[in-house]
C-alpha cells in the first residue's frame, strides 16, 4: 500500500472515508499498526502510559524525538504526527526552534500543538517555514492543572463558541489538521462541517472525519483508569499476565527449557 500523504487525508475527508489514527511510541508497535491505520501519533501520553506519571506534563522535546525516531523506523505507510510537549511552543520563536528540531530529526509528517486561537501566530509562522501543524483544541491535557482537571469542552453557548472560534482561527492560520478532544459531539460536528481541514477526534463523537485512541487504552494495557470515550478491544494486561504466569510456572517446575529449546552438539 502506498504512503499516506496529507493530500490523501484531504481526499478521505472529501469522500467521507473515515480516518483511523492510533498512538505508538516504539518501532515494534509502529510496525504492527502500520498496515491497519492511516495515521500514527507519537503522543506525550507516553508520559502516563509508559512513564508512570499522572499527567502528560513532564515529557521533554528530547524524549519525544527519541520515541519518534523509533516509531519512524517501524512505519512505511502511515502518516506520522509528533506531539510537542508542554511549553515547548510557549512563544512563536521557541516553537519554530523546537518544531524544526523535531521535524528535521524524526522524519515526521507533522507536529501537534495544544492550544486555541492564541496559537494562531505560532501556527502561521510554522506554516510559512514549511512545518505542517495539527492543532489540538477542546480538552487540552497540557492545560489540566490550569483548568483544574480534565473537563469536557464545548458545554453551553460560550463553550461552543470558544471551540468553534479556536478551530476557525487555527485553520485560517494554516493548521493542516485539527484534533478535537473531550468535546460535546454536536460542537465537534460543527467544527468538522465548518472547515476543509480533516478533523480527528478523541472523545468527540462519531460525526467528525476520524478517530484516535491511545493504543494502551484501546488494548487494555493501561488499567489505572479508563476515560468514558475509550472502548477496550482487548484485555491485554490479563493476556500478558497469563503468559508470564505460564512461563514462570514452567521454569519453577523445570519443564522449560525442554530439549526442544536447547543447543546440541
Amino acid at each position: 500500500m502506498s504512503k499516506i500523504t496529507l493530500s490523501k487525508l484531504y481526499e478521505m475527508k472529501k469522500s467521507g472515508e473515515k480516518i483511523v489514527m492510533i498512538t505508538a511510541y516504539d518501532a515494534l508497535f509502529a510496525k504492527i499498526f502500520d498496515d491497519e491505520v492511516d495515521m500514527v501519533l507519537v503522543g506525550d501520553s507516553l508520559n502516563m502510559s509508559f512513564g508512570g506519571h499522572s499527567e502528560t506534563l513532564g515529557a521533554s522535546v528530547e524524549q519525544m524525538i527519541y520515541h519518534a525516531r523509533a516509531v519512524r523506523r517501524g512505519l512505511k505507510r502511515a502518516y506520522m504526527v509528533v506531539d510537542m510537549p508542554f511549553c515547548s511552543c510557549a512563544t512563536p520563536e521557541l516553537a519554530l526552534q523546537n518544531c524544526a528540531k523535531v521535524y528535521e530529526s524524526t522524519g515526521c509528517d507533522a507536529v501537534k500543538i495544544e492550544g486555541g486561537a492564541h496559537m494562531a501566530d505560532t501556527v502561521a509562522l510554522l506554516n510559512r517555514n514549511g512545518i505542517a501543524v495539527m492543532s489540538h483544541i477542546g480538552l487540552k491535557p497540557q492545560f489540566s492543572r490550569f483548568t483544574g482537571g480534565y473537563k469536557v469542552s464545548g458545554r453551553g453557548e460560550e463553550g461552543a463558541r470558544e471551540v468553534l472560534s479556536d478551530a476557525r482561527a487555527l485553520a485560517e492560520a494554516g493548521a493542516v489538521l485539527l484534533l478535537v478532544e473531550g468535546t460535546i459531539s454536536a460542537v465537534a460536528n460543527q467544527v468538522a462541517l465548518g472547515t476543509d481541514v480533516p478533523v480527528i477526534g478523541i472523545g468527540a463523537g462519531a460525526g467528525i472525519d476520524g478517530q484516535v485512541l491511545v493504543w494502551s487504552d484501546m488494548c487494555g494495557f493501561f488499567t489505572e483508569f479508563r476515560p468514558k470515550f475509550v472502548k477496550r478491544y482487548l484485555d491485554g494486561a490479563e493476556l500478558v499476565k497469563g503468559a508470564v504466569r505460564e512461563y514462570a510456572r514452567e521454569v519453577k517446575e523445570k519443564s522449560f527449557p525442554s530439549e526442544e529449546f536447547e543447543y546440541k552438539q
